[in-house]
């Protein structure tokens, strides 16, 4: 069954259901549209027991090139109230914790890159697979704005403060097999195979008695989770206070030249 939304396509097969984003015109870039709508499935995959596995995945160009930068509500828009500023900044953590709260399993798949907030949705995800000739980075800090959505005590539990440090702040950009060496990603397949490697673990997964799977990833986010909320809730003040100076509105303006 297929659910369409106005930027990503929604449907399920059996107990596997697939979440395609549908902003090509974009690179798939995550407005504030977008995340809504990501937002929105979430939850609603959250309420169904009949579903025990998700994928998420982009084109075969890209999974998604990030934050929108062309989406002028989402930075420091002083036409909003102080409350409604702090909503929108606070979208994207909330987009991230709905995803790693989903009792079931969830798999993205990665052609091409996954860049800033795109590879910030990924690791609240399970498990990652990763084209062969793909990449992923995190260039916020090259933006004038810092690494938040929750995603540094993510980055830090995978692959350790140092190398946290480093892609955080020098923006390093990672391609396939330096990712799944650090642990960034789970696995690595073939270009233009990456959705069909998560489909392979699904049906592992699908195998396996459905509650042990949903009562074990419970157990192993609380483990690892237990400290991230009280390391990051704060991320959208930072977000919003960093995106209205003078220094982050320059970078992205010269971001979006060079993209022009």
């Amino acid at each position: 069954m297929t659910y369409q939304h106005q930027h990503l396509h929604f449907d399920t097969d059996g107990r596997l259901a697939t979440v395609r984003l549908a902003r090509p015109e974009a690179r798939n870039a995550l407005s504030q549209a977008l995340m809504r709508e990501l937002l929105a499935v979430a939850r609603e995959l959250a309420d169904r027991s009949d579903i025990d596995v998700v994928l998420l995945t982009g084109d075969e160009r890209c999974f998604t090139a990030g934050a929108d930068l062309r989406d002028a509500s989402r930075w420091a828009d002083e036409g909003l109230s102080l409350s409604e500023r702090r909503e929108v900044a606070s979208l994207g953590y909330r987009l991230c914790k709905a995803w790693e709260a989903l009792p079931q399993i969830s798999i993205v798949a990665i052609e091409g890159y996954a860049v800033g907030g795109g590879l910030a949705l990924s690791l609240a995800c399970d498990w990652r697979v990763l084209a062969d000739d793909a990449f992923v980075s995190l260039p916020e800090i090259a933006l004038g704005i810092p690494l938040t959505w929750g995603t540094i005590p993510r980055l830090v539990s995978l692959v350790g403060p140092a190398r946290a440090k480093r892609l955080t702040i020098l923006c390093e950009r990672v391609p396939a097999e330096q990712a799944l060496t650090i642990g960034l990603v789970d696995y690595v397949a073939p270009s233009g195979q990456a959705l069909r490697k998560a489909r392979e673990v699904a049906a592992q997964t699908l195998a396996l008695p459905a509650t042990a799977v949903r009562m074990s990833k419970e157990t192993v986010n609380a483990v690892a989770t237990a400290l991230h909320h009280a390391s990051s809730h704060m991320g959208h003040d930072q977000i919003a206070l960093a995106a209205a100076s003078a220094e982050s509105r320059a970078a992205r303006e010269a971001a979006l030249k060079s993209r022009a």
